[in-house]
């Protein structure tokens, strides 16, 4: 039997943080009248629920629950970003901090909690076609996608990203501290013993460092027009 993600054309996209995935995602699917699959997203509400709700991040079991039936909402806003509501709150610059995004990287490094978020990763697979971004989009949640695209750059040039995103928001940052927590984070990544961060066999590897963001746009849909997904 033919499951729906095989029959639904599916672009991966890994790599990460910093590494322009949410952007490029974004702009494919807008480009391409795409479903976005966030991953990252799910990953970052689960360990925000374990903080709302007193959970503690090496209590698995109580994870899986948490994970299992998030409460969560996605809302097309205004703007280019979608609103995220979880449990009736709206969470969506919350779940974007730098606490979270640690909190995620370690909750994303227990396989019963990935277990527990696969099958929903996959449910987002509707036609005419899903963007998926994330970390192990195209080696683990959707093997079989028709195009897997792996975006990299330096830790430096990241950390430089997130600082200069953080700023415009009016939020205080130390870039130092940012490139140590991309560090301390691409290293439990890559190295975690489930799912680990890394190019699929099959993807086309893009090294973003010293690329702007119409160039990466660019280089993926000429690889999705060559597979004939346009």
């Amino acid at each position: 039997m033919v499951s729906r993600e095989q029959q639904v054309p599916v672009i991966t996209v890994d790599g990460p943080g910093g590494s322009g995935k949410g952007t490029i995602c974004r702009l494919l699917a807008q480009r391409l009248g795409w479903q976005l699959l966030d991953s990252g997203a799910l990953y970052r509400l689960t360990a925000l629920a374990a903080r709302h709700h007193g959970v503690a991040l090496d209590d698995v079991e109580a994870l899986v629950v948490l994970a299992a039936h998030l409460d969560v909402r996605f809302v097309s806003g205004d703007g280019d970003e979608l609103q995220i509501v979880l449990e009736g709150e709206e969470v969506t610059q919350a779940i974007r901090t730098e606490e979270t995004g640690s909190e995620a990287s370690v909750v994303a490094a227990l396989g019963p909690v990935r277990d527990a978020l696969l099958s929903r990763q996959r449910d987002f697979a509707h036609l005419p076609g899903l963007i998926a971004d994330g970390r192990d989009m195209g080696t683990v949640v959707f093997p079989a996608a028709d195009l897997k695209i792996y975006l990299d750059a330096s830790a430096e040039e990241r950390a430089r990203r997130r600082y200069n995103q953080l700023i415009s928001k009016g939020v205080g940052a130390s870039l130092g501290e940012i490139l140590d927590d991309i560090r301390v984070r691409d290293a439990r990544d890559m190295n975690r013993a489930v799912a680990p961060l890394k190019p699929a066999p099959d993807a086309v590897i893009l090294d973003t460092t010293q690329m702007t963001i119409e160039e990466v746009l660019q280089a993926v849909l000429d690889e999705a027009r060559h597979r004939g997904l346009r």
